[in-house]
This record gives C-alpha cells, sequence and structure tokens, in this order.
C-alpha cells in the first residue's frame, strides 16, 4: 500500500538551529546546475535551498549563471571546497554538455557525497559507475527516457509502481514529478505526495525542487552520511515543502512563478516546525 506524505512526516526532515551549530553543522549544498541557455535555473534552485535552511550553498557553474546567482543572493560562494551533498543537472541538457562537465558529474556520482539529479544529469545518473547515493528527479517523460535507457518495459499506468521498479533498477531513489509525485526507494518503499495546487504546473517550479531537497540532504548528511531510506524521507518532505510553499504563494487562487514559490519556503518550513 502506497500512503500519502504528511506535515508531520516533513516535519521529522528539519530541525532548528542551536547555539553550537555554525554554517558546517548546519549543511553545505554544493550546485552545478544552469547553463548559458538557462541561467535562471540556478538562481532558482540557489534561491530555494537558502529558503529551506541550511548553512551554505557553493555554486559551480558557467560564469554567467554565477553573475546572476550573485546577484540575486550574495551569500553564496563560487568557490569550490567542502560541502555535504550536490545538486546536479537543472536547467542543462545533456545533449549540449560539454566532455568537462561530463567528466566533473561523473566524479560526483562516482563518489560518496549524497547527489540530487535533475534534468540533464539524469542519464549519467543510471550509468553503473555512478555509485554516490543518488535521489533522481524526473518528471513523467525523462522518467519513460530513463526506463528506455536501462532496458525497462514502458511504464503503465500505475506511476507508484513504475517508480519502484525504476528505483530497484538503479539502486537510486526516485522522485517522479506530477500533481501527485511518488518517491521510491530501491527496497520498495513508496509514497505519494500532493502538490496541492495546479499553479505549480509553471516553468522553473523543478528547480525549486531540487534545491529545496537538495538542502535537506546537506543538513541531514552534515551530521551522518544518510542512508538510502533516510534520503527517500527526505526527498518526500522536501515535496511537501515546495508543494505547501506553492499553496501559500497562490493564497486567493493566484497565478504563481517559480520565484514566488521559492520566497514561500520559509513560512512553508516554519508551519512544518510549528507541529
Amino acid at each position: 500500500m502506497v500512503t500519502a506524505w504528511t506535515r508531520e512526516d516533513a516535519a521529522h526532515a528539519l530541525r532548528r538551529p542551536t547555539a553550537a551549530d555554525d554554517k558546517y553543522s548546519r549543511g553545505v549544498l554544493g550546485m552545478r546546475t544552469g547553463s548559458n541557455p538557462y541561467p535562471g535555473a540556478a538562481v532558482l534552485g540557489v534561491e530555494a535551498a537558502w529558503r529551506t535552511g541550511l548553512g551554505m550553498v557553493r555554486y559551480l557553474g558557467p560564469s554567467r549563471a554565477a553573475d546572476l546567482v550573485l546577484a540575486r543572493r550574495p551569500e553564496t560562494v563560487t568557490a569550490d571546497g567542502r560541502v555535504q551533498a550536490w545538486v546536479i543537472g537543472s536547467g542543462t541538457d545533456a545533449a549540449t554538455r560539454t566532455p568537462s562537465d561530463t567528466a566533473a558529474l561523473r566524479a560526483l556520482l562516482s563518489d560518496t557525497d549524497p547527489v540530487v539529479a535533475d534534468a540533464g544529469a539524469l542519464d549519467l545518473a543510471v550509468e553503473d559507475e555512478a555509485t554516490a547515493p543518488r535521489i533522481l528527479t524526473p518528471h513523467d517523460r525523462e522518467h519513460a527516457r530513463l526506463r528506455a535507457a536501462l532496458g525497462l518495459a514502458v511504464a503503465g499506468a500505475d506511476r507508484a509502481a513504475a517508480a519502484r521498479e525504476t528505483a530497484a533498477a538503479t539502486g537510486a531513489v526516485v522522485l517522479l514529478k506530477g500533481a501527485v509525485t511518488v518517491v521510491a526507494a530501491p527496497d520498495g518503499w513508496t509514497v505519494t505526495v500532493d502538490a496541492g495546487t495546479p499553479w505549480l504546473a509553471t516553468a522553473g517550479t523543478g528547480d525549486v525542487l531540487a534545491g529545496v531537497i537538495g538542502a535537506l540532504v546537506a543538513g541531514a548528511a552534515a551530521g551522518a552520511a544518510p542512508a538510502a531510506a533516510t534520503l527517500a524521507a527526505l526527498a518526500a518532505s522536501g515535496a511537501w515543502l515546495h508543494g505547501r510553499a506553492g499553496v501559500i504563494a497562490a493564497a486567493g487562487d493566484r497565478p504563481v512563478t517559480a520565484l514566488d514559490v521559492a520566497e514561500a519556503l520559509p513560512l512553508a518550513v516554519a508551519e512544518a516546525l510549528a507541529d
């Protein structure tokens, strides 16, 4: 049976900082996202990560995207260094990826830090050499391409069953995005998360979601390397916070943009912590 993830469940992925914390103990997230054609994806993901709550974001990407990230979030660090988790691929296209970018992403995916793989990095995240703890965040079309690459049958109407099969085949957590998001772990653990509002179906909200999940994973990894079950719970919690931020932004049934959703994240986090 597939259960629905709740606010109470999501609250377990969050913790208030204490007087004993510093920026490293709160989690450091590295992001290799955005591209010259799609620099806004980097801005949205970085914004979302900061507003979810963590100690530091390191952004490593194209100079145009880096300039825009710093203009929006000057506290972001654009030098390489210590991180506890990665978000890769948002706002990139595998078809135009350079050999050096491919090599850098493969190095992260074969390391030990957990990785949230989105969009243009999904193809690399299912290679045999990808041994890092991984959360894959495809939408339905991307999921279909992944399954074809893995030699799996065309998915039927049961999205939860398909996500479970993909998770088992890759050894990664699969977060299958949609109006109802499915999160499946390699051991078969599966939950659903209702988006809460159809206004979230707009450009850039997936980039925001990747940043939210990355922030939660970095915060958890600051204490100890998260197990697959923990990664799945963090992914589901990120999806819940993202959906709740969308509901807050769309209050009164108003249209929202991805940046509106990112800006509403602190209220979603506060609501979850209040429980």
